[in-house]
């Protein structure tokens, strides 16, 4: 029966026990709703990697990193090394939920209509250019140059960390504009890794893949709803862009850009489903009597009503994103952030580049890029500000567009896999992403004083919209 304090009392439960779980509960709860959370994780498992790293459990790390795993049934089985199945295995979840949120936004985010998405787009191409730029003038040989994709990337879950950090400083706008840059950037880093970063081209591998596209296509057609139906082609997708050179991680982003964007009920058949079933179980009732498992049925469709209440988009990004963002991307950085600094030897000539292009590009291209390519559109009137954002919150966004991290470390390691300039790329990423969020925190706190003002620059339909209002 109901509690004094009108809290449903789960039977079989001794009521002081469930009150001091609650209590214990309730701040770790507030904990992971804050934004920075996922990035203090992350964080965590970078810090962790480079502790053991360099610690006398070196060794222990690296054979940890290179244990071999092995998958499948009878005589279909496939071994690799653990480091192997968290980069182009477990990384798929991480990508699938990208592309989720990349077909999110072209449906009806910031990158729906070209008069939202000008600015974002404009900011995170100077934001890729720059950096590549930078890199490539010192790296302009052979086989460092092969580094010019690892300063393009923003790593979205620190950059929104720095951003919360400033607290009512940062104006909604503000954080909108970074998440559409950042998800840009990850199309870009997305197109560099499929075009660049991939092995030689097999035909086989690439009809092995449209048969699993072909297989997700047909299950929408016949009206299949349930995301795990969806898993055998998916895994049929990967073994293709493995198969074909591609890296395998493309298999989790052209899932999600197949993903249906709509709801089939909505808001409005939620509610109506859910209406007639508790009609019809309380007409029954009345009729027949009620028992216990009268009510599966009515659960049933109200379980259906639910889960297609929502566009499988959101649904699935809703439920994938805390585990992508509180256990796979924290694993990611435990298993690729391990650098043993006493190993690197910066003064040799053919690594300080490296290192150097990194850095400069992370800290100085990023912020340069965003500004530059930003300037130029809005000038040429292709884009404008949204409301309450100016140039001084653009170049926050600049800043704290410098964090790189996981994308970068993903496309550094399928540069220089085995050689021995990834260590040093790696500590660049790091070194620079630390700078680049203490230069955000810092430019944020001073240019970003007061409330931002609201009236920020318009198109001139806009401007004229709102006199006629």
């Amino acid at each position: 029966m109901p509690s004094t304090q009108g809290t449903p009392q789960v039977p079989e439960v001794w009521p002081p026990a469930q009150r001091a779980m609650q209590l214990m509960l309730r701040p770790i709860e507030r904990f992971l709703q804050i934004e920075a959370t996922s990035g203090v994780v992350l964080l965590a498992g970078a810090i962790a990697a480079l502790v053991f790293a360099n610690s006398p459990w070196a060794d222990a790390y690296e054979h940890l990193l290179h244990a071999p795993v092995t998958f499948g049934v009878g005589p279909y089985t496939t071994t690799n090394s653990l480091h192997f199945w968290v980069n182009d295995g477990l990384m798929v979840i991480f990508f699938f939920v990208v592309g989720l949120e990349i077909r999110r936004e072209l449906h009806q985010g910031e990158l729906s209509e070209w008069r939202r998405a000008a600015l974002p787009v404009a900011a995170a191409f100077g934001g890729m250019l720059a950096p590549a730029l930078i890199f490539l003038s010192l790296n302009f040989a052979e086989p460092t140059r092969r580094g010019w994709g690892i300063p393009m990337a923003t790593d979205i879950a620190f950059a929104v960390g720095v951003l919360s950090l400033l607290g009512r400083r940062v104006p909604a706008a503000l954080r909108v504009l970074l998440l559409a840059l950042a998800i840009i950037d990850d199309i870009g880093a997305i197109i560099v890794i499929a075009l660049f970063y991939s092995s030689g081209v097999s035909l086989a591998g690439f009809l092995i893949a449209a048969l699993g596209v072909f297989g997700v296509l047909f299950l929408q057609r016949i009206g299949v709803r349930r995301a795990r139906a969806y898993v055998p082609f998916g895994i049929v997708i990967w073994f293709g862009c493995l198969r074909a050179g591609i890296h395998p991680t493309i298999a989790g982003v052209i899932l999600g850009l197949l993903t249906p964007a709509k709801p089939w009920l909505g808001e409005r058949g939620f509610i109506d489903a859910v209406r007639d079933a508790v009609e019809d179980f309380r007409g029954r009732s009345e009729r027949e009597g009620h028992r216990e498992e009268d009510l599966l049925d009515p659960l049933a469709q109200v379980h259906e009503a639910q889960r297609e209440a929502l566009a499988p988009v959101v649904r699935l990004q809703t439920a994938l994103h805390p585990w992508v963002a509180f256990l796979i991307m924290p694993i990611f950085a435990f298993a690729n952030a391990g650098v043993n600094v006493s190993g690197l030897d910066l003064n040799e000539p053919a690594i300080r580049p490296v290192a150097a292009g990194v850095a400069l590009g992370l800290v100085f291209g990023k912020p340069i890029g965003v500004l530059a390519l930003s300037y130029v559109a809005v000038r040429s009137k292709l884009a404008a500000f949204p409301r309450g954002v100016k140039w001084r919150g653009l170049t926050v966004v600049g800043a704290v567009a410098g964090i790189g991290f996981t994308m970068s470390i993903f496309i550094a390691d399928l540069a220089f896999s085995g050689s021995p300039m990834l260590g040093t790329a790696k500590l660049a990423i790091l070194v620079a992403s630390l700078v680049s969020g203490v230069a955000a925190l810092f430019v944020g706190r001073v240019v970003l004083r007061g409330a931002t003002d609201p009236g920020a620059a318009r198109t001139p339909s806009e401007a004229e919209a709102s006199t006629e209002s």
